[in-house]
């Protein structure tokens, strides 16, 4: 490449890497605020199903990825990459900032979550078309012998995203009062609702960006010959040889890649957090150390699959994630394990407090016990179990929160095993934007690779959450079973990779 061809090409993984930045900030916005959404949108009487149905309002935005890609990849198709994903952009944003706005479930009721769902569910159709045009509007202007390296900073996206939204939520809760407790208050009433109303801000600076931007060259040449697809979904998945191809991708790649890549961050976020209970702003920032650290890797691995292929890469990553995930996320047990901690008994605090019930003449009685331990950690429980009303005194169920401050070893000891399982994700991730780009011809390839990704991403991946805090909820016993849902599913994608799955080193593949 001249320099002119490279900075034409900077160019366009800027203005694409930056829209689809946002769009995954936007998305992950809502995963990374689940504890708060779930008591704003949910009926307090029950966190746990309250959390449970935050996060499948969550994977209902994974589900439907997958219509989005049929939708905006058929666009893409026929009318173009840019013009396509600066409307997925439009969507997204708006969405977003709606969710924002919404009022609480106390002010309007069940029609709280009704409407996040729906919101919830436009999010997933405009990040559906998102990914598949950017992806390949950056094949389109890559040469062969490093299209892995290009399309790679695409990748690095979804990963930054949620470092962003987890940044400017962190940033949000502690300025919003200089009283730590009060910060935290005003954050969980209405502070919370900041990073959804910021990102229309950040859609229209994306929107003008991406409105300079060119139509991709291959495509424009297809369109000029008159070659462009008449009907990407007929002939992407009514055509036996495309559509085996869409399975390969599906089962042998992209189903795998998707659990490895929500187990490494969202769910060990929610592992951290919720089995763990270390508390809101530990919990974030060691999955954004984790982020900070694993982030290069995403080009790493891109650019060496430019040299040995992609296949490998991606098995190897899942491959090494199965074998090791339940040895990693015992060690985060073990370490935020209360019981294998000395205490220092002499600077144990207990406080009872009483607080008026919302709404209500009625007081609740909180017992507060801060527990220091040698290693530094500091637990804070704070029990509710009591109510006192005009009636007199009444004994309900006992509820207990419990959040965790780690000592800096142990905190870092955590860092390190997230950058570990973020490190698996640049391996099964960095590579499978040129992977899917390879498989399939320009005219179709908007429709046939946003499918297997999203139903891959969207479908398995974004379950992941869900179906493993599901199986901690039934398995009490084992705080780790959750893990068996991403553990199944990346064998299964491994296995069927590695049997069927051809590796391309420097593919000379029509149109790209």
């Amino acid at each position: 490449m001249n320099n002119n061809e490279t900075k034409g090409i900077w160019k366009v993984i800027g203005a694409s890497s930056l829209g689809t930045l946002i769009e995954w900030y936007d998305f992950y916005i809502f995963g990374s605020l689940a504890t708060v959404i779930a008591s704003q949108f949910f009926p307090k009487t029950n966190p746990t199903a309250a959390l449970l149905s935050t996060l499948a309002t969550f994977a209902a935005g994974f589900i439907v990825r997958p219509f989005g890609a049929l939708v905006f990849g058929r666009l893409g198709d026929l009318i173009g990459r840019k013009h396509t994903f600066l409307l997925t952009l439009v969507l997204m944003g708006g969405s977003t900032f709606l969710i924002g706005c919404v009022p609480s479930y106390e002010s309007i009721g069940f029609l709280a979550p009704i409407l996040v769902l729906i919101l919830r569910l436009l999010q997933g159709l405009a990040l559906g078309g998102e990914y598949g045009g950017a992806a390949t509007y950056v094949a389109e202007h890559s040469p062969n012998h490093r299209r892995g390296y290009f399309t790679s900073w695409i990748q690095t996206t979804a990963t930054l995203g949620l470092f962003i939204s987890l940044g400017v939520i962190l940033l949000t809760r502690h300025s919003l009062d200089a009283d730590a407790a009060k910060s935290i208050a005003k954050f969980n009433d209405w502070g919370w609702r900041i990073p959804f109303l910021l990102s229309a801000v950040l859609v229209v600076v994306s929107i003008y960006i991406r409105l300079k931007m060119k139509e991709s060259p291959i495509f424009s040449k297809l369109k000029s010959e008159g070659k462009t697809s008449t009907n990407p979904l007929k002939e992407s998945f009514a055509h036996k040889a495309n559509l085996k191809m869409v399975l390969l991708a599906l089962f042998g790649a992209t189903m795998g890649q998707g659990v490895v890549w929500y187990t490494g961050q969202f769910y060990a976020q929610s592992f951290i957090e919720n089995v763990c209970k270390v508390d809101f702003d530990q919990s974030r920032t060691m999955i954004i150390w984790g982020i900070l650290f694993a982030t290069p890797f995403f080009v790493v691995w891109g650019s060496l699959s430019d040299k040995v292929g992609r296949k490998w890469i991606m098995i190897l990553g899942m491959l090494i994630a199965v074998v090791t995930y339940k040895y990693l996320f015992t060690q985060i047990l073990n370490i935020t394990d209360a019981k294998a901690k000395v205490e220092i008994v002499d600077k144990r605090e207990v406080k009872p407090t009483l607080s008026l019930i919302k709404n209500s003449t009625d007081s609740l009685r909180k017992v507060v016990t801060k527990t220091y331990y040698e290693d530094g950690m500091k637990m804070v429980e704070t029990k509710t179990d009591t109510v006192y009303s005009a009636i007199g005194k009444k004994t309900i169920k006992p509820v207990v929160a419990v959040a965790k401050t780690l000592g800096d070893s142990d905190y870092w000891k955590i860092v390190g095993i997230v950058f570990i399982l973020i490190f698996y994700v640049t391996m099964v991730y960095g590579p499978i934007a040129a992977f899917l780009v390879e498989l399939f011809p320009t005219k179709i390839r908007y429709t046939s690779m946003s499918l297997p990704y999203h139903i891959g991403n969207g479908v398995f991946g974004g379950l992941t959450p869900f179906i493993a805090t599901l199986f901690t909820t039934i398995y009490t016993n084992d705080k780790t079973v959750g893990l068996m849902y991403p553990i199944v599913i990346a064998t299964l994608c491994c296995v069927i990779g590695a049997l069927y799955i051809r590796n391309r080193i420097d593919p000379e593949v029509e149109g790209v």
